[in-house]
């Protein structure tokens, strides 16, 4: 039966091992961006929530996050 060189069979060898690695590195990156963006959306929900509590309380008002002051929006016609 015909072969291929050592040489070359290693090579071949050594790719398909790399990319066999790249492929797991990317599947753990992929699960790991899929529970980020769940703690994204939950902590996003828990703002609008709050936002939501805010508006209750105070109406529709603009927030400057640095100082706590607010003015109150005001609708357009």
């Amino acid at each position: 039966m015909a072969k291929i060189t050592e040489e070359q069979l290693k090579t071949i060898r050594e790719s398909q091992s790399k990319l066999s690695d790249l492929l797991n590195k990317v599947g753990y990156a992929e699960a790991t961006k899929h529970g980020l963006l769940h703690e994204f959306a939950k902590v996003n929900k828990e703002v609008e929530d709050f936002k939501a509590e805010l508006e209750k309380e105070y109406g529709a008002i603009n927030i400057d996050v640095e100082t706590g002051e607010y003015t109150e929006l005001k609708e357009n016609e």
